[in-house]
């Protein structure tokens, strides 16, 4: 295990309290709306226009708190069960199964390989739970979103390359326009999920009691929804966030994989910073000017994100690719 001895087993002591407390949704409604939003009406000139327009910023905008609409526990039970781990990635758990390695080797991201197939990964914890039942008891709460995120983001590329297809053909692009709105409104929940350091984390909603709490963080199951949803929708408005997402420019990812891992890791490092704002007030009521402007800046991140992975699916569908025939 990557954790030094001391905290790897105070905190698997106490992770079937982290079991008994379902992660809480991201942003809220209007944070997950100002993303998307967000993302659309920044998106390049080189993007299908439907993508951009009226009716596709709406579309967008509207997707973005879609995943968090199928958390209904007591009438969509077992999709509940399958898709909320999607929403998180507890990392500090997460490194069970992943690989140490050297800072320039490929795949390596803050010093751990993680394996780019979800069923890979999963097989990982698998064999590390085995051979550390006392310290990992639980691996079915640690969450996949980084692999969500690759996987829909893949589908949203899949279908750009349809509408190319029937774009060149002279085809009716009217069906696939509607799949790869979907596409890209649902990716950009995970994408703005990442955004959230409290997504990122086995402390998603309150320091741990248990866990090493020299600064005496807040222990209270609130801080979650405090920050991303009380907070945002009394105090954030989408002119405060879209400066900061049109002051920068659009980029190509080469590799979404590495880059998206980049991300998360630097919302990961911002944790602690969270919890020192909450500390000093800066979510309760209108917070304090630092507490505004730390959560315009990840609203922003998130959109950024978003806007370039969209960007970027759109550039590499044209990407030369093996036809698929069926099974041979």
């Amino acid at each position: 295990m990557r954790l030094p001895v001391f905290t790897r087993v105070i905190v698997a002591s106490f992770l079937l309290a982290f079991v008994a407390t379902p992660h809480a949704h991201a942003w809220g409604r209007d944070g997950h709306m100002m993303v998307n939003r967000l993302a659309a009406e920044n998106l390049p000139a080189e993007v299908p226009y439907f993508l951009r327009n009226g009716n596709g910023v709406s579309v967008m905008e509207w997707m973005g708190p879609e995943p968090d609409r199928w958390k209904q526990r007591d009438a969509e039970p077992e999709l509940v069960a399958t898709q909320s781990p999607d929403h998180f990635f507890d990392y500090e758990w997460a490194t069970w199964g992943a690989t140490p390695c050297q800072s320039g080797t490929p795949d390596c991201n803050d010093g751990y390989k993680f394996p780019r197939k979800r069923y890979d990964f999963i097989h990982a914890l698998a064999a590390a739970q085995a051979a550390h039942p006392t310290e990992l008891k639980y691996i079915d709460t640690i969450g996949f979103q980084p692999w969500q995120v690759e996987e829909v983001w893949q589908r949203l590329k899949s279908d750009m390359r349809e509408y190319r297809k029937l774009v060149a053909a002279n085809g009716d692009t009217a069906p696939v326009q509607l799949a790869i709105l979907f596409d890209a409104g649902w990716l950009g929940h995970y994408v703005g999920d990442g955004s959230q350091p409290l997504h990122l984390t086995i402390q998603y909603n309150g320091w741990q009691p248990s866990t090493p709490n020299p600064n005496g963080y807040t222990t209270e199951h609130k801080i979650h929804a405090q920050f991303e949803s009380i907070y945002v929708s009394a105090n954030i408005k989408p002119a405060d966030v879209t400066p900061l997402v049109a002051a920068t420019k659009p980029t190509d990812i080469t590799d979404e994989w590495n880059q998206y891992f980049q991300y998360i890791n630097h919302s990961h490092s911002l944790v602690e910073k969270v919890y020192q704002l909450e500390k000093t007030g800066a979510f309760t009521g209108a917070g304090t000017p630092e507490g505004k402007t730390f959560t315009e800046e990840r609203l922003a991140a998130g959109a950024i994100e978003l806007r370039d992975l969209i960007y970027s699916a759109w550039l590499h569908s044209a990407d030369p690719v093996q036809e698929y025939h069926g099974p041979q």
